[in-house]
C-alpha cells in the first residue's frame, strides 16, 4: 500500500472537496465532571457505588466524547482517553514486572505515582483492544488508538531489573508489537505512539528508533502508524526521525509559534506531517482564520498530499468547552483551506513535491 492509499483509506465517502486534509486529536480530552465523581464514589470504601456502576459511568463518558468528537466534524476518533487516568501509569498496571510503591513529587505540589520496573517485564494481557472495540462499536468513524511508547515507559520509571534503561526499553517495545497485532486482529489501523521522554532525552533518538523497528515488526502496511512528540528542540532528533519506520510524525508546534518550522525543511520532509495547529496550553478557541494561517505553514514544509491537522498534543487540560470550540474550528479550518486549495487559490510553489511512496 502506497503512501497516499495509507491515508486515504480514512477519507470518508462523502467528502466534499478534491483535496483531503485527514483532521484527528492526539488523545486526550477533558473527562466529564461526573465522571470524576463516579471514580470518588467507586474508590469510597463506604458507599455502594460498585465496580459496575463504574464500569457503566465509563462506557457513557466514551459513548459522549467519541461522539462530541464525531459532532466536531473529526475523520478519526478516539474516545478522548475517559479510561486512562495516566499515560504511564495506566500501562504499567497491566505489565508484568512493573510494581507501585506511592507517588512522587515531580514540580511544584504535583505527584506522580510513579511505578517500578522491579522484574523483566512480560505480555500477560491485552491493554487497549476492548477499549479499542468499544469505542469502534461507537462510532461509524475511524478511530486512532494513542499508546505510550516503549522508550517513555522505561524512562518515567524506576528500573530495578535491568541492566540499563535502553534494555528494558527494548523488551517493552516488544510487548507493544504484542499489543499492536491485538489491536489489528480487532481491527485497527490507526495506531499512535506517544513518546514525550524524547523531547527531553533527545540525544537517545537511536534507541527509540531500534524500539519502533520492534514495534512495527510484522505489522501489515495498511495499518498507519505514527509517532507523537511533544515540544522540544526538534533541531536535536531532525534529520535522524526520518529514518524512523512510521507513516507520520504528529508534532507540537503551535505552542512555538511555529519557531521552528525552518527546522524541518532542509533535508525536506519525507514522512506525512501531523501537524499542531492549536494550542493546548491556550485556554481559548483559536478563530477558523487563525487556524487556517496555521495550517498554511504545515503546507510551507508539505505538500497537501502529506498533511495531517490536529491539536498541538491532548486536550484533558482545557475546559471541556473550549477543548470542543478547538476541535470544530480545526476541522472547519481544513475544509476551507481544502477548498482553496481546490480553487487553485494557493501558492504552493515553494512547497516540496510529494515524497515517493
Amino acid at each position: 500500500m502506497s503512501a497516499n492509499e495509507n491515508r486515504d483509506q480514512f477519507r470518508p465517502d462523502d467528502h466534499e472537496n478534491d483535496h483531503f486534509l485527514l483532521t484527528t486529536v492526539v488523545g486526550s480530552y477533558p473527562k466529564p465532571k461526573w465522571l470524576n465523581r463516579a471514580k470518588e464514589l467507586y474508590q469510597d470504601p463506604d458507599h455502594s457505588f460498585d465496580e459496575d456502576d463504574y464500569q457503566e459511568a465509563l462506557d457513557d463518558a466514551s459513548r459522549l466524547i467519541t461522539n462530541e468528537h464525531e459532532r466536531a466534524g473529526l475523520d478519526v476518533v478516539v474516545d478522548g482517553e475517559m479510561r486512562r487516568n495516566e499515560m504511564v501509569e495506566f500501562f504499567a498496571h497491566r505489565i508484568e514486572g512493573y510494581e507501585f510503591n506511592g507517588p512522587v513529587k515531580v514540580w511544584g505540589h504535583n505527584y506522580f505515582d510513579k511505578p517500578s520496573v522491579v522484574n523483566e517485564v512480560e505480555y500477560t494481557e491485552t491493554w487497549l483492544v476492548d477499549e479499542y472495540k468499544f469505542t469502534a462499536e461507537a462510532t461509524t468513524r475511524p478511530v486512532k488508538v494513542p499508546i505510550t511508547g516503549p522508550y517513555t515507559l522505561a524512562n518515567w520509571s524506576f528500573n530495578e531489573a535491568y541492566e540499563d534503561e535502553e534494555a528494558l526499553a527494548y523488551d517493552l517495545a516488544n510487548l507493544v508489537n504484542e499489543e499492536i497485532e491485538k489491536l489489528v486482529e480487532a481491527g485497527a489501523r490507526y495506531i499512535q505512539i506517544d513518546e514525550p521522554a524524547l523531547a527531553t532525552t533527545p540525544d537517545d533518538h537511536a534507541i527509540v528508533g531500534e524500539c519502533l523497528e520492534r514495534i512495527v515488526k510484522d505489522i501489515p502496511d495498511d495499518v498507519r502508524i505514527g509517532l507523537h512528540v511533544c515540544y522540544g528542540d526538534y533541531s536535536r532528533i531532525y534529520p535522524e526521525i526520518l529514518e524512523f519506520p512510521v507513516d507520520e510524525f504528529d508534532l507540537e508546534l503551535a505552542n512555538g509559534d511555529y519557531d521552528q518550522l525552518e527546522v524541518f525543511t532542509d533535508p525536506d520532509f519525507t514522512k506525512d506531517l501531523a501537524l499542531g495547529v492549536t494550542d493546548v496550553h491556550v485556554a481559548e478557541v483559536e478563530s477558523v482564520e487563525q487556524i487556517e494561517r496555521n495550517i498554511k505553514k504545515g503546507l510551507e514544509i508539505v505538500p497537501p498530499e502529506q498533511l495531517i491537522v490536529s491539536p498541538d498534543c491532548g486536550v484533558k487540560l482545557l475546559p471541556r468547552e473550549v477543548a470542543y470550540g478547538k476541535m470544530g474550528n480545526m476541522v472547519d479550518a481544513a475544509r476551507n483551506v481544502e477548498a482553496q486549495l481546490d480553487a487553485g487559490e494557493l501558492d504552493l510553489s515553494q512547497t516540496p513535491t510529494p515524497a515517493d511512496d
